[in-house]
């Protein structure tokens, strides 16, 4: 890994909090990502199953956590699986844990080799009346591959058919959406990381770059400064490129006068951040991109007012919609009377703004929480208005990571360029 050792305290707290959730005499089983393969002899970058290293803080793959507090020997109450090295490993993929090294990170005492996972598990496990087992539950997706939990899911059914299993996912869920003050850090770690990188562009962007050479610019930054990478693949959209939200092919050349939607962010320690910025070419905007420009903006601000511990997300989402109206309204966009005869399903400003305006935040970019229950303190979100236009060849982004807490909210990428004036300024002062 790039990034620096974590607090163990972090991994140890999270499993406490865990334990607290589960029925009496349960065990939980949490595994680790497969390897998927790419072509060839060839795999995907490994990406950690986010629940296993919240749990664990290892980052390494074919990893198992099995954790039964009332196990009536105490040396298995807390195991760590872990993949054994051998000379050969080490030869041609580097270091991996040791056990002390696993211990360390993840504040486990009983480390053992993953092929005695088995014996184990199977000399324990008559005496748990109820079996925890992890899926991904993440209602934005639907996975068709069979990947490794839903496999284990079937093995243990066959194996122990009756016992009584449970899912762990719901608990997951509710602990993993309120941050704890050390994920909090890493997350601003990866938006100070993600600014740097920023500036870095606005330095750099002038008529004919191409999209992919800002890409370069900031993946150079944040390899610079110990990030895994990108939290997700990174859209460099100039010109109407900025009209398909999901833009990443990044290979146009950017135009005098066009302007740049970029939407990025790095992931550090497996948190992230995700940032949208909006950029004139040719550093100025015209007097039309500010006025939409200062339109967007002043959604962003007035929806980060809006974001209180309490709210319902049906609640926000109406109040930012209005915001919205109102803005369009004024830019000439949509009339009043479109919106008095809008469809409530499909109101006025969803053409102009169709995407929602917040998603949770944390190990990963669309973060696993509960979408039907208020906001609450220690969530962390975003905020990211848009306008989009288009017939006039341009659309327009803002984005920032909010953490909600009972004295207001803290803007975690309040330090980043954001005033069209500001932008700029930098963007003239390297000329």
């Amino acid at each position: 890994m790039k990034y620096q050792n974590l607090e163990t305290k972090l991994f140890v707290n999270n499993r406490i909090n865990l334990i607290k959730h589960l029925k009496n005499n349960s065990l939980a089983i949490f595994n680790a990502n497969d390897e998927f393969p790419r072509s060839g002899d060839q795999t995907f970058p490994f990406k950690q199953n986010c629940d296993l290293f919240y749990l664990s803080g290892i980052d390494q793959e074919k990893t198992i956590l099995l954790l039964y507090p009332d196990c009536p020997n105490p040396l298995y109450r807390e195991v760590l699986f872990l993949r054994q090295t051998n000379e050969h490993i080490k030869v041609w993929e580097g270091l991996k844990y040791t056990k002390s090294m696993a211990e360390q990170t993840s504040g486990i005492k009983k480390i053992c080799w993953l092929e005695d996972f088995d014996h184990i598990l199977h000399s324990i496990i008559s005496y748990a009346d109820h079996i925890y087992l992890n899926t991904n539950e993440n209602n934005n997706t639907v996975q068709p591959i069979a990947y490794r939990d839903i496999r284990f899911i079937e093995e243990m059914k066959s194996r122990y058919p009756l016992h009584h299993y449970e899912r762990a996912a719901p608990i997951l869920r509710q602990l993993r959406e309120t941050k704890s003050e050390t994920e909090v850090q890493l997350i601003q770690k990866a938006c100070d990381i993600t600014r740097d990188a920023f500036i870095r562009v606005l330095k750099f962007t002038r008529p004919q770059v191409t999209e992919y050479e800002i890409e370069a610019e900031i993946i150079h930054e944040f390899i610079r400064q110990r990030a895994t990478g990108h939290a997700y693949p990174p859209i460099i959209a100039s010109g109407n490129n900025a009209n398909i939200l999901h833009y990443c092919d990044n290979n146009q050349i950017c135009k005098e006068n066009e302007l740049i939607l970029m939407d990025f962010g790095a992931e550090y320690a497996n948190y992230n951040a995700d940032l949208s910025r909006t950029i004139p070419v040719s550093g100025r905007f015209t007097p039309r991109q500010k006025s939409v420009y200062k339109s967007v903006q002043n959604v962003l601000k007035e929806a980060k007012k809006l974001m209180k511990p309490g709210i319902s997300a049906n609640d926000y989402n109406e109040n930012v919609g209005e915001l919205m109206t109102a803005q369009l309204v004024g830019l000439g966009l949509i009339t009043m009377e479109e919106v008095k005869n809008q469809n409530p399903a499909y109101p006025a400003y969803k053409k102009y703004f169709m995407h929602g305006i917040s998603h949770h935040l944390g190990l990963d970019v669309h973060d696993f929480a509960h979408r039907y229950t208020p906001f609450q303190a220690g969530n962390v979100l975003t905020c990211e208005p848009g306008i989009y236009i288009p017939e006039e060849g341009f659309g327009i982004r803002l984005e920032n990571n909010i953490l909600l807490t009972e004295e207001g909210n803290i803007d975690l990428m309040a330090d980043i360029p954001i005033d069209a004036e500001e932008i700029e300024e930098i963007m003239n002062s390297s000329i």
